[in-house]
């Protein structure tokens, strides 16, 4: 069985760490580069680093924050925000990023999928979906979820696994926040959807939270923000907690 993996996740926006509820009312976190390096000793598996902003704004993901912080870790790190060509992509990775996460990009033109995979290796590409249920159907939702779609969640992920991508980042809207647990359910059967990873974000409260994630909704990884940034989970107990109810972590 693969080992599960723990990854924070750093919002970054106007070059501070941010924090809000469902997608919105967000507060400072923090400085981003003093994270990230503390979450690389704390035992942290992997790292996301997203510019929040940058496609609202129509900018790309900024580029002296990816140096900065990548400097700082020695653990995988993904970026995301704003990235919509390979071009993109191969400037992040130069300057340190080891994964890229895509979101809106692959909606509106998800041949990128294939040409990221194609040049960069499947590894390298991680496609982020937003989405919450509406008249009882999982829609995905764009531009770090102000923009609705009439895109099925289920659907999207099977097309985006069929088109190279290595990993699907799945964000419940609804869950993002509020500290009630990850929609468990949804993650369970994207599990059974497609056969690549499935990492597990938004409402992420307890250290419960995670066991039923990798239990109830069979879930690859689980990202985490607020309950990091504001100490009230520490890493390193979360993964004795994980070991001691037999879920594979690296410790």
């Amino acid at each position: 069985m693969l080992t599960k993996r723990i990854i924070p996740c750093l919002d970054i926006k106007n070059g501070r760490t941010v924090k809000g509820v469902n997608f919105v009312d967000l507060r400072d976190a923090g400085d981003p580069v003093e994270l990230a390096k503390q979450y690389a000793s704390m035992g942290a598996d992997e790292l996301v680093f997203l510019d929040i902003s940058a496609t609202l704004e129509g900018r790309k993901t900024m580029h002296d924050m990816v140096l900065k912080v990548a400097e700082q870790v020695n653990i995988p790190f993904t970026v995301g925000g704003g990235i919509s060509t390979v071009e993109d992509v191969d400037d992040l990775l130069h300057c340190g990023a080891d994964k890229v996460s895509i979101n809106s990009s692959a909606v509106k033109r998800p041949e990128l999928i294939n040409e990221l995979s194609g040049k960069f290796g499947s590894q390298c590409v991680v496609v982020a979906i937003d989405a919450k249920p509406i008249d009882g159907e999982w829609r995905v939702h764009l531009a770090g979820g102000t923009i609705p779609t009439t895109l099925n969640l289920f659907d999207w992920a099977k097309e985006i696994a069929q088109r190279g991508a290595g990993e699907i980042l799945f964000t419940s809207m609804n869950n993002d926040g509020t500290k009630k647990g990850f929609a468990n359910e949804a993650l369970a059967r994207l599990s059974d959807t497609v056969n690549i990873p499935i990492i597990a974000s938004g409402g992420a409260g307890t250290v419960q939270h995670f066991i039923d994630t990798f239990k109830e909704g069979r879930s690859d990884a689980a990202l985490a923000a607020s309950v990091f940034h504001f100490g009230e989970i520490d890493i390193r107990d979360l993964k004795q907690a994980l070991h001691k109810e037999n879920i594979p972590i690296r410790i």
